[in-house]
C-alpha cells in the first residue's frame, strides 16, 4: 500500500476497529483540547506506528485544531532497527525526528534482572523532557485495550493491588504536561491486522526482554487471558469494565491520595449489610 491507500483504509476498512474507538476514547476521556501541541511517541512497534497514523489523520480531519510532532526516542536500538523504523515511517508518511539516548545501556547495568519497569520509567521521563523542549503540553503513548487489561491483572496477581492503566495522567515532574493514551479502546488484534495489511514490519523494543533473555510477567498474563478467552470470549471486556464499576461497599480497603482507608471506618454507618 502507498500512503494514500493506508490513509484511506483507516476511514474505510478499519473505521470500526481503529478509527471509531480512537475517536470514542478521545471524546469520552477528554484526551485532546483545542490548541494542544502533542508529542506522539514512536517506539517503532506496531502500536506506536498505528497511533502516529491515527493522530495524523485526526490532526488533518478532526474538528479540534491541534499540532502534532512525531518523536522517536532511540534508547539504544541496533542500527538495523533504526533503519527499518525510518523506512516504515516513510512508507506510512510519518515525519519522525529521532533523538538518541543511552537508556538500554544504563538499564542493563543497574536493573538487568527485571529491566522493564526501570526502562519504562526512564523512557517516559526522557520523552517528557524532549516534548517539553519542543513546546508540547502532552505526550501520546500507544498503549491499547489489551495493555490496559493486562495491567489490571498484573497488579492483582503480582502487586496485591487494583490499579488500571489510566487513559490520561498529569506528569508529576513536568508542570502543565499530560500523558494520554488514545488507543485505550483499540484491541491489539486489530492493530496487528492493520499493520500486516499495509505491509509494514514493525520492530520490537530491541531490549533484553524482547530478545527473550529474561522472563516477562506481562507475557505470562497475556497468555493467561488468551486461554481464558477460549472459554469466555468476552472476558477481556469484563476485566476492563471491572475498573469502571468498582463497588467500594464491597472493598476491604482502598487508597485515596496517600491515605489508606478500611471498610471498618464506615462500618457503623449501616452501609454494609447482607441484603
Amino acid at each position: 500500500m502507498d500512503v494514500k491507500e493506508i490513509e484511506r483504509s483507516l476511514i474505510t476498512t478499519y473505521r470500526k476497529a481503529l478509527y471509531r474507538p480512537f475517536i470514542q476514547a478521545i471524546a469520552e476521556y477528554e484526551l485532546i483540547k483545542p490548541g494542544d501541541r502533542i508529542a506522539v511517541c514512536i517506539s517503532g512497534g506496531k502500536d506506536s506506528l498505528t497511533l502516529a497514523k491515527l493522530m495524523q489523520e485526526y490532526q488533518r480531519h478532526g474538528q479540534v485544531p491541534i499540532e502534532v510532532v512525531f518523536i522517536v526516542m532511540n534508547p539504544g536500538f541496533m542500527e538495523e532497527n533504526v533503519v527499518a523504523l525510518e523506512e516504515n515511517a516513510k512508507k506510512m508518511g510519518i515525519p519522525i525526528e529521532i533523538v538518541p539516548s543511552d537508556i538500554f545501556e544504563v538499564v542493563e547495568r543497574i536493573a538487568s534482572d527485571y529491566p522493564c519497569y526501570m526502562c519504562a520509567r526512564m523512557r517516559r521521563g526522557t520523552l517528557y523532557s524532549i516534548a517539553q523542549q519542543k513546546g508540547c503540553n502532552k505526550i501520546a503513548l500507544g498503549h491499547h485495550f489489551d495493555d490496559a487489561i493486562e495491567t489490571i491483572l498484573l497488579n492483582i496477581f503480582y502487586g496485591g493491588t487494583y490499579k488500571c492503566m489510566m487513559p490520561k495522567l498529569k506528569a508529576q515532574n513536568f508542570p502543565d504536561m499530560e500523558l494520554i493514551r488514545p488507543l485505550i479502546y483499540i484491541k491489539e488484534k486489530d492493530i496487528i491486522r492493520f499493520i500486516k495489511q499495509i505491509g509494514v514490519s514493525p520492530m520490537n523494543c530491541g531490549c533484553m526482554v524482547a530478545c527473550g533473555k529474561t522472563s516477562s510477567k506481562r507475557r505470562e498474563v497475556k497468555n493467561l487471558i488468551a486461554n481464558m478467552r477460549k472459554i469466555y470470549p468476552n472476558v477481556d471486556i469484563s476485566i476492563y469494565r471491572s475498573a469502571q464499576n468498582i463497588n467500594l461497599n464491597c472493598a476491604l480497603g482502598w487508597k485515596h491520595g496517600d491515605k489508606q482507608h478500611s471498610f471498618l471506618e464506615y462500618y457503623d454507618e449501616d452501609i454494609y449489610s447482607d441484603e
